[in-house]
């Protein structure tokens, strides 16, 4: 599974291009939150409608189905860029230096194509569906949005990975030990003394 992970920051170019993208990717992700938290409000008041009123929310199945979309892929290239996609971390945390950087080089470039395909494929997808103007079966919403916002995220996580890759490609030039723009395995004792200084209330 995976470890929490740092990344690191200077004035370099790469790690301003790195800054940059990050902002988009914690806005989309803030996006996903407040998609969230509308969903568990509107739960609540379709349970509150079909208690008191027996009229639950007419749609309700509808609207929670489109709404997935948003919560699962809104947040993913912030989730890339923090390192907290699951991975196995007990086997690449044995690696150091450049045999490190060219494993997460070599992962990162997989995970890459596997995306580069599913950008194809889901914009194909979100297309067919803006064509023939196909919608929801209870009461119509159109399912094109959804669609769509799983091809805009997916090409968000491929501009997040082709970073990634230019700053291992960076670290197993330089041979650094620890390179910007990447997220680094912190250890359990790391994550720990970070999590005590927040609970701590200490920066």
């Amino acid at each position: 599974m995976s470890a929490a992970a740092s990344v690191l920051e200077d004035s370099s170019r790469f790690s301003r291009i790195d800054r940059w993208l990050f902002k988009l990717e914690s806005f989309l992700n803030l996006a996903g939150g407040v998609v969230i938290f509308l969903l568990v409000f509107l739960a609540t008041v379709n349970v509150l409608s079909r208690w008191l009123f027996s009229s639950p929310i007419s749609g309700y199945v509808d609207w929670v189905e489109q709404a997935m979309a948003f919560i699962a892929f809104l947040g993913i290239a912030y989730t890339q860029r923090m390192g907290g996609h699951i991975r196995m971390d007990i086997v690449i945390g044995q690696f150091h230096g450049r045999t490190l950087w060219f494993t997460e080089l070599l992962s990162t470039l997989l995970m890459l194509g596997v995306n580069l395909v599913l950008i194809y494929g889901s914009y194909l997808h979100f297309w067919r569906a803006y064509s023939i103007g196909d919608s929801s079966l209870d009461i119509n919403l159109p399912t094109w949005p959804a669609k769509l916002v799983v091809t805009i995220a997916l090409t968000i996580l491929a501009l997040r990975l082709v970073l990634q890759i230019w700053g291992y490609l960076r670290a197993l030039v330089a041979g650094s030990s620890r390179p910007v723009g990447v997220p680094l395995i912190e250890s359990a004792a790391e994550v720990a003394a970070k999590e005590a200084e927040t609970v701590s209330g200490h920066d």
